[in-house]
């Protein structure tokens, strides 16, 4: 994916595909009701294949059952449209260009995909992390979560697919570090917050489980930390035929024997960072 600096400003077009699919010209929604959901899938196999799209592959995905001739004349009339939608937001450049049979986004006029920012902020966010500025990194991973409005939009296909799923990690990976940030720094409320919005994501993660079992325990709730335990199990059977790791069990164990668990800042809370 296109390079960037974290820090740079917005672009003059983004590309959102994070929770739904949307079109911005300098920061302002753009309506594309006329062939708005060609325009859509069109931009959409573009902006997950930054390297460029071969014409067949386009017209075999927008148009599987027409005749190549009108596929291809379909396709020159889709990026023209696409041209007088969004070229004035580019100060007349094509949004679309193309060499031989390769068809990109005109990265270099101006053009953003969200998924690449996303991507950016985390490259930020580790190269701040491995320098030791610590509060630094989490700046970004926080700006990060803030830009994931919700998985990939696209599923037409394999890349798309493969695409979602990876960036859905990655956004995981993200909430865990928050979450072990704020339980270092006993801020028990966000650490909680975040461990839920992880399991609203992914509800089989057990790390995020244990978390929140660890924080209603460091808030004296220790029969809500039994009752994460029970939520735990139910799902883990539900969805995958498996039951808690031993980590999870012996956690429950501990809270119901009201031993309790390591308060916060204290010890390892074994968040799985990918």
């Amino acid at each position: 994916m296109p390079a960037e600096c974290a820090n740079d400003p917005p672009r003059l077009v983004m590309v959102g595909l994070l929770g739904s699919f949307r079109l911005l010209k300098q920061g302002r929604p753009v309506s594309f009701r006329a062939a708005g959901g060609k325009i859509q899938n069109l931009l959409g196999l573009l902006a997950i294949r930054p390297a460029g799209v071969r014409r067949s592959v386009l017209l075999q995905a927008l148009w599987p059952d027409s005749e190549p001739a009108l596929a291809a004349q379909s396709l020159n009339s889709l990026v023209h449209a696409s041209h007088k939608l969004l070229a004035d937001g580019l100060g007349g450049a094509e949004p679309i260009v193309h060499d031989a049979d390769m068809y990109r986004l005109n990265y270099e006029a101006g053009i953003e995909v969200d998924a690449d920012r996303f991507c950016s902020l985390l490259a930020s966010a580790e190269g701040e992390d491995r320098a030791g500025r610590r509060e630094s990194a989490m700046g970004f991973y926080r700006q990060a979560v803030d830009l994931y409005n919700g998985d990939l939009c696209l599923d037409a296909d394999f890349v798309a697919i493969v695409e979602r799923e990876r960036l859905r990690a990655s956004y995981l990976s993200t909430l865990a570090h928050l979450a072990d940030y704020s339980w270092q720094r006993e801020d028990v409320s966000s650490c909680l917050a975040i461990a839920l919005r992880m399991l609203t994501t992914d509800p089989c993660r057990e790390d995020a489980h244990r978390l929140m079992m660890r924080c209603y325990l460091a808030r004296g709730e220790r029969i809500q930390a039994l009752r994460q335990y029970h939520l735990c199990q139910e799902i883990l059977r539900a969805d995958l035929a498996t039951e808690p790791e031993a980590a999870t069990t012996l956690l429950y164990e501990s809270a119901r024997s009201a031993a309790g668990g390591a308060g916060p800042g204290e010890g390892s809370v074994r968040i799985l960072y990918a």
